[in-house]
């Protein structure tokens, strides 16, 4: 027999919920009341969960709950959001209006580049060939080079992360942080990048490892922030660099390294900031 354990307005805060229930074994299951998401579970997990619940209800937006839809969360949960939902409602439901309006710039690039305009595009965009080459006016050249990618899985894997970890930013933090993260983490490691190997590189993944180590940081100096990257993902990054700088990959990787210092960095001085 199943009992109500607690009843909620946001299909998402369900979602996330019942993904921390199902990653402790219980399988938990949210029915349309009148008005309301009504959690349900069966009888002999009834004082656990509520016990859960109660800790759910103190603090909805802990980083366990973030962490757990991550590992366990699916599509299968019941929830219904409407005839009308969508892949794009979905995407935009994670992310706010900076986060879309780089995810459609680098596509907007990456469309002509995909169809045989690589050498205009590279000549506009690319990074300063040489030192003496700076000039303020192409002070430009210093960013763009993060919003070019070289092909289909360059362009995916980037803004995956991007989407995630950008859009988490953004939806906790406003988009001011993740504007201050996007320039800084689309700039110094671009420079370094620079200074290692030179200036034929491009794409997002400076800015994904500042996402990264921002995120990575902040759920441990400041969980209640709601920014949090679970262990095993931020192992998995690491040890991807890790195999870039091997020679396994063709990467940027000095503008992952880059990125990945000013994320910590930034971190480390935000959780300073107390509100």
């Amino acid at each position: 027999m199943k009992v109500r354990i607690g009843q909620l307005t946001q299909a998402r805060a369900a979602q996330a919920f019942m993904d921390y229930l199902r990653g402790m074994g219980i399988q938990a299951q949210v029915q349309q009341g009148e008005s309301l998401l009504e959690i349900w579970v069966l009888e002999q997990d009834q004082a656990v969960a509520e016990r859960e619940w109660q800790r759910f209800v103190a603090e909805p937006n802990h980083p366990r709950y973030h962490e757990a839809s991550w590992h366990s969360g699916d599509t299968h949960s019941g929830l219904s959001y409407g005839k009308g939902a969508s892949m794009m409602a979905s995407i935009r439901s994670k992310a706010g209006p900076l986060t879309l309006t780089i995810m459609v710039l680098c596509l907007a690039i990456y469309l002509p580049w995909f169809l045989g305009w690589q050498r205009p595009i590279f000549n506009v965009l690319h990074f300063f060939e040489s030192w003496q080459a700076f000039s303020l006016a192409e002070g430009w050249r210093i960013f763009t080079p993060t919003l070019i990618h070289f092909d289909p899985m360059h362009i995916v894997f980037n803004l995956l992360w991007w989407w995630q970890l950008g859009g988490l930013i953004e939806r906790r933090l406003g988009t001011g942080k993740l504007f201050v993260v996007l320039i800084v983490g689309g700039t110094l490691p671009n420079l370094v990048q620079f200074a290692m190997v030179g200036p034929n590189f491009g794409g997002l993944s400076g800015v994904v490892y500042a996402l990264v180590g921002y995120c990575w940081m902040m759920g441990r100096l400041r969980p209640e922030s709601g920014i949090g990257l679970p262990q095993s993902y931020m192992m998995f990054l690491v040890l991807w660099m890790v195999a870039g700088f091997a020679g396994f990959m063709n990467m940027a990787n000095w503008a992952h390294l880059g990125g990945l210092v000013v994320g910590l960095a930034q971190a480390g001085l935000d959780s300073r900031q107390r509100h």
